[in-house]
């Protein structure tokens, strides 16, 4: 069934458009974040201009780290405009509160390895400081490395 619109591009121009890749295009309708597009007559997928703005979206929203989950649910919020924002806001205040946490580790990592670089003048690797507080966990700045994920 052919678009009615002549403005329909294929996957490739969508990707071009978008910045986005062909296979993650894909996938993203795979999951259901991207709607099915109409097909013409070949079986090759149409876009529209609706398509690339959702694309859009979500690309800009992963750029900000934001999970599948989440922009599924701020898709939805999204398909509703005249509801309350509420929910879009804990979804980024959420968010925040994990960036500021990576952020936390992320500088406690800085600092672990500034302080294995600075102390490490050994000539040799038997002398080498950052050698010896990577086999000594005691020998850290602090006691836990929380994974950064």
């Amino acid at each position: 069934m052919r678009p009615q619109t002549a403005k329909a591009m294929t996957i490739g121009t969508l990707s071009a458009e978008s910045g986005c890749k062909v296979p993650t295009i894909r996938y993203y309708e795979q999951i259901g974040l991207m709607p099915q597009p109409e097909r013409s007559s070949g079986n090759q997928r149409l876009y529209t201009h609706k398509h690339l703005d959702r694309l859009r979206f979500i690309r800009h929203s992963r750029d900000l780290g934001f999970t599948l989950d989440d922009i599924r649910e701020l898709l939805t919020l999204a398909a509703h405009p005249d509801s309350p924002c509420e929910q879009a806001d804990a979804i980024a205040r959420r968010h925040l509160r994990l960036v500021r946490d990576r952020i936390d580790r992320l500088r406690k990592l800085e600092q672990e390895l500034e302080h294995m670089a600075v102390c490490c003048h050994g000539p040799t690797v038997q002398e080498c400081r950052v050698i010896e507080i990577l086999s000594d966990h005691g020998k850290c700045l602090s006691d836990g490395h929380p994974p950064l994920d």
